[in-house]
């Protein structure tokens, strides 16, 4: 079956054909992707494509803007939005297994062509954001390697005549949770099986590696390129009946893929995501890509790596971030910039990797995401940073320069890739800028990057510490690690009151057009509405029913005073927590009528507030149950 067409290698025609032999494809679905990481998906029947394909590709379809996330953009009085295919790109097969075709004997399929989202003719979407980014970022590297040859011999390159084009490259690692649909989740087990690394690299069985085997040949043919499948740090043992059949499932895994351009590996990952959903619950199995899905045990990253690199016309390829001398330096001058332009601007970036609570879930300390705006570059030339308890990491490998890349390790597997990935671009894009003009030396770069606080700098802040190689987390107190590094947003509307007070860093994501403040305004819009919407209708409700279980399990026959005691402490927390009276609303009630008010700022101050209290409630009810016999 056919599962993966290079468009941009074939003419309308031959597209044409190429379908026309597959008759199991029945459908032409335009996936366009919202500012907030929604893709759409419609069933056209393929004939219609068939009969004007140049028509359709040349100008798409029209849709409802309402039913895509563009917040104050595609608005109810004006309201249009159209899907414009991208021929640049690959264009996948979607397979529906439980639909075959009675002519071909084969699973229906639909053809997904990455799409624009356009509103009055500008492309206001994820992906038309990260094109904007790629073409801005190779257009204004090129014109300062012209316009400042000097750096060009950082690369042992004679001129700027031998550069052919400018390569830059993305991919992500895609983390997950597995579990049969009718297993619940034993905390204590999955804390310690964690805890013993018993899960982390073992062996697949069963169903899951059944599903897992699939998926990765699946992808394979769909011209993804996935290096390895294997087992992440959560999970628990699975147990097998008597007959022998695996009766229970509860794992974490990781897939990572080969490195392609960044919007080709964006679109790729929306591919996987959904390729192993269909294959996972094919099998009976629930698929959470959740960042937090479980409280106290490992969340799902998804840690983003990104290089640039040039292309020569005697064939020779030039790792940018690379040093001329692996041993005498740990990056080149554009490497420092980059990395330095994430730090210094990371704080207008975070909205856009960790725009949810249950992103916020997951970076706390403790369970290796990260907290802090730091890097680590290595303890010498010779000894590559191991670190993992950093933001943003620089990956190399001695013996092999063109591996060279940065890996930010915030994201999770919902985080939006196309922003996130242009973000990046753009940040890292205003650092070289910066480094490239001022003709600073790979020593002066490293001695800004490796300040102390208060420590003059020229580009980044003064009152800032930016690099460690100290784990963080154990190395330095709470209190100092914000000292060195800024105290970190603890709820969405912290993060984007954060880009708030730091307006004057937004231009290095708006350089070049990249981000519009119409786009910007729109995806805070988003999220800011999403954070309300879950806190009251799921948060407070899923905190409402955890409450409820928690009950009185001791009798005056079987009881200590302790028991008491422990009870008594944990009925206060229940209706401080839940409980209105005359006199006194409780917390859940506060945050309801905060939110019905737009009083952003209480309600971020209540969320952690009940928060706290709900951890505190759940850990004493855990401990007086371990009490009773």
């Amino acid at each position: 079956m056919l599962y993966v067409i290079e468009a941009k290698k074939y003419d309308n025609n031959q597209i044409k054909e190429i379908l026309i032999q597959n008759k199991n494809i029945k459908f032409v679905s335009l996936m366009g992707v919202d500012l907030g990481g929604n893709a759409t998906d419609e069933k056209i029947p393929i004939e219609i494509f068939l009969e004007d394909i140049e028509e359709f590709l040349n100008s798409g379809i029209q849709t409802d803007g309402s039913s895509v996330e563009l917040n104050e953009i595609a608005t109810l009085n004006d309201a249009k939005v159209d899907l414009l295919p991208d021929k640049n790109v690959n264009w996948y097969v979607d397979y529906n297994y439980e639909h075959i075709d009675k002519e071909t004997n084969l699973a229906v399929g639909t053809l997904k062509i990455p799409s624009f989202l356009l509103h009055s003719g500008e492309k206001v979407c994820s992906r038309g954001i990260l094109e904007r980014a790629e073409n801005n970022f190779k257009i204004t590297l090129k014109n300062l390697l012209k316009e400042y040859p000097h750096i060009l011999k950082s690369f042992d390159i004679d001129s700027f005549d031998d550069i052919v084009d400018i390569n830059l490259t993305m991919a992500t690692e895609l983390e997950l949770w597995v579990k049969r649909p009718e297993d619940k989740a034993d905390l204590e087990k999955l804390y310690t099986s964690q805890s013993l690394k018993e899960q982390y690299w073992k062996r697949t069985r069963g169903v899951i590696r059944t599903a897992l085997e699939e998926s990765l040949l699946v992808l394979q043919k769909m011209g993804v390129n996935p290096e390895m499948g294997h087992k992440e740090v959560g999970g628990i043992n699975s147990s097998v009946s008597i007959d022998g059949i695996i009766k229970h499932a509860m794992e974490q895994l990781e897939i990572d893929w080969k490195y392609s351009t960044p919007l080709q590996s964006a679109d790729n990952e929306l591919i996987i995501r959904e390729v192993i959903e269909d294959i996972f619950s094919f099998h009976g199995l629930e698929v959470d890509f959740k960042a937090k899905p479980l409280h106290g045990v490992a969340g799902s990253g998804e840690h983003t790596h990104v290089g640039v690199s040039l292309k020569l016309k005697n064939g020779k390829v030039k790792n940018l971030f690379a040093p001329k001398d692996m041993t005498k330096d740990y990056m080149s001058e554009i490497g420092y910039g980059a990395l330095m332009g994430v730090l210094r601007n990371y704080e207008v970036l975070n909205p856009f990797v960790t725009s949810s609570n249950d992103a916020l879930n997951r970076l706390v300390p403790g369970f290796e995401a990260p907290v802090c705006i730091v890097t680590s570059l290595g303890n010498s030339y010779t000894n590559p940073s191991r670190n993992r308890s950093i933001l943003i990491g620089l990956i190399r490998d001695i013996n092999n320069p063109l591996a060279t890349r940065f890996e930010l390790r915030a994201p999770n597997p919902l985080s939006n890739t196309y922003l996130v990935t242009a973000g990046l671009y753009q940040t890292m894009l205003h650092g070289i800028k910066f480094v490239v003009e001022n003709k600073l030396t790979t020593k002066e770069l490293e001695k800004e990057l490796s300040k102390e606080v208060g420590d003059d700098a020229i580009y980044l802040d003064k009152y800032r510490a930016y690099r460690d190689e100290n784990d963080v987390f154990e190395y330095y107190t709470e209190e100092e690690r914000n000292r060195r590094y800024s105290k970190p947003p603890a709820t969405v509307y912290e993060n984007v009151k954060c880009l708030e007070e730091n307006k004057q860093k937004l231009e290095s994501l708006t350089f070049g057009g990249v981000f519009t403040e119409k786009t910007i305004n729109s995806f805070i819009s988003g999220i800011i509405d999403k954070w309300q919407k879950e806190l009251v209708r799921r948060i407070i409700h899923n905190n409402r029913r955890i409450i409820r279980t928690c009950t009185k399990r001791h009798t005056p026959e079987n009881m200590d005073t302790i028991d008491e005691m422990y009870w008594n402490e944990i009925n206060i927390l229940r209706n401080e927590l839940m409980k209105d009276t005359m006199s006194q609303k409780s917390l859940f009630s506060r945050i309801i009528y905060s939110v019905d008010n737009n009083d952003y700022e209480t309600v971020s101050s209540l969320q952690l507030e009940m928060n706290k209290k709900m951890q505190k409630l759940q850990e004493k009810y855990i401990h007086y149950k371990k009490n009773l016999f």
